[in-house]
């Protein structure tokens, strides 16, 4: 089912969708009752991945389309961008995350909300955002936008959803974690809520994301089929 702009949007529609029909409370209660927690979980992140294979695949097979022309500026905004998107993501995954899926037991930690968490508590939403929307600055054409427009609204109102599920799941152990963090980076430091906490960032996790960073750069070519670098 690729090789139209109409297959793209029907795919990137349903990615979309799945994430917060699935997330919702009726629809995880049903399921969580039927197959349990971990059944939830599993059943969650293989359709995840099976609609993610195939919103990509519709994407690469998509005619393209131009609908407007970036000017040159926008190249700027990805390079600028993306060093930034690939660490908040990086250093999410890397931290015990209270905000992602089966990370309540990152609630009875000491600190619950390390590192990267005192400068927002979505991180890889934020970086999964950015990329996005740095993405869509830089690609005008029909399939560009329908997959980075897509991306970004699930990046963005996942924060908001996000949210709403943690507070009704955890109850009094979510206004601690609400108060203490934010979700625009840094409000939380800045209203004098938290600190800045480089011990639970640390440089081993920069690194690594700079590696990818690095890796990201070298292999554009191969799975984007563009070169980044003239």
């Amino acid at each position: 089912m690729t090789g139209s702009i109409e297959t793209l949007f029907i795919a990137a529609v349903t990615f979309v969708g799945a994430h917060f029909l699935l997330a919702s409370q009726p629809v995880r209660a049903g399921v969580v009752q039927a197959i349990g927690e971990r059944g939830f979980m599993i059943a969650y992140s293989a359709i995840s991945a099976v609609l993610f294979v195939w919103m990509l695949l519709a994407y690469g097979a998509a005619p393209y389309v131009d609908v407007w022309y970036p000017a040159p500026w926008t190249r700027h905004v990805v390079f600028t961008i993306m060093p930034f998107s690939v660490l908040l993501v990086v250093l999410g995954y890397l931290t015990p995350n209270p905000t992602a899926l089966g990370g309540e037991r990152a609630f009875e930690a000491p600190d619950p909300a390390p590192g990267i968490f005192r400068i927002t508590r979505h991180p890889v939403m934020w970086g999964i955002g950015l990329w996005a929307l740095s993405h869509l600055a830089a690609n005008g054409d029909q399939a560009s936008i329908v997959l980075f427009a897509g991306l970004a609204i699930l990046a963005f109102g996942g924060m908001v959803a996000v949210d709403a599920k943690r507070a009704r799941k955890m109850g009094s152990k979510w206004g601690p974690l609400a108060m203490t963090t934010s979700i625009l980076p840094f409000m939380a430091i800045l209203e004098g809520r938290t600190r800045f906490d480089w011990a639970g960032i640390g440089w081993r996790r920069v690194g690594i994301a700079l590696a990818g960073f690095l890796l990201l750069l070298l292999g554009h070519p191969y799975f984007a089929g563009v070169s980044l670098f003239h």
